[in-house]
């Protein structure tokens, strides 16, 4: 697969993107970063000492309403970032490893799956030994995946929703409750759970949004009968919109409880659960050096050199 006749995500534009053609991601064939360097707030066996080796792709096949990353994903027109060749997104890749990053954590990279595939080749020709992290949204082709799961240790995996009338509101798509199924199960039969310390395995987070419990609900008994001996779940609870938003009540002490009792009743303990409180406001700012909360990420210097030149 590449970018001409482009098919690398349900959308199936169909546009050359190597004609500088565009499609939904709104994106060529040259790769674009917003942002690189380590990052603490990701699921602990991600994090280790040091932070996650993030690196943020511009674009997304998905324009989802209330996305926190909108300045860089599309949602708002708008694309924040800086071009790189394939030789330099290696190099970026390099360069988290010097810093000691637990692993490297590839962000919305779906659209870029051609040369994602080709700057690993070159990094891990170059020395790159760290764990590969594809941190999705879940909206993927597995034609797609194929062509780069032989790379990846870490599938770090959203199942958004199962409900098509909540995808349709909170994801841009209804079908996207259609896609991420076949996508699970691929995931599921190619990379069987494994001790996450290494890491290595599959984590699969679902965020509850405002007024859809029945819908957690229902994807945590589907989780249950069907994956969670496959995959650790990372549950979230605290749904935070873009600044400017609409404003949505919060989850109840109710509501909490109900979750970490249908937990317990569904047997679903291996994994993570978000915590209830005062939110860190995870809204970044990808117009800074450092776009998240102070003392939760550290720039790759790398990619400050390509920022500034």
């Amino acid at each position: 697969m590449d970018y001409s006749n482009c098919r690398l995500c349900p959308n199936m534009c169909g546009v050359d993107r190597s004609r500088g053609e565009k499609g939904v991601c709104m994106m060529s064939d040259r790769v674009k970063v917003a942002w690189s360097g380590l990052h603490k707030g990701e699921e602990p066996p991600l994090v280790g000492k040091y932070g996650s080796g993030m690196i943020f792709f511009t674009g997304c096949p998905l324009h989802c309403a209330y996305c926190q990353n909108r300045q860089i994903s599309g949602s708002d027109g708008m694309n924040m970032g800086y071009d790189l060749s394939e030789e330099e997104l290696a190099e970026l890749m390099l360069a988290l490893q010097e810093m000691k990053a637990e692993c490297i954590n590839l962000v919305t990279g779906t659209h870029f799956i051609p040369s994602i595939r080709n700057a690993l080749l070159i990094a891990k020709e170059k020395g790159l030994s760290l764990p590969i992290v594809w941190n999705s949204s879940g909206y993927e082709s597995v034609e797609a995946l194929e062509e780069i799961d032989s790379l990846i240790d870490v599938y770090l995996l959203d199942c958004k929703s199962l409900s098509r009338k909540v995808s349709s509101v909170f994801c841009g798509k209804s079908k996207y409750a259609d896609v991420i199924i076949p996508v699970m199960d691929y995931i599921k039969e190619k990379h069987p759970r494994t001790d996450l310390s290494i890491p290595k395995g599959t984590i699969l987070r679902h965020l509850v949004f405002p007024g859809t419990l029945e819908a957690t609900k229902r994807f945590l008994q589907v989780f249950a009968e069907h994956y969670k001996d496959n995959f650790f779940l990372s549950l979230m609870v605290q749904f935070v919109p873009p600044l400017g938003n609409v404003e949505f009540p919060k989850m109840t002490d109710d509501e909490y409880d109900f979750l970490v009792e249908l937990l317990e009743k569904l047997e679903i303990d291996d994994g993570f659960m978000q915590e209830r409180g005062d939110e860190i406001l995870w809204i970044p700012d990808f117009r800074k050096d450092v776009p998240f909360p102070e003392n939760f990420a550290t720039v790759n210097p790398y990619f400050l050199s390509i920022k500034k030149r």
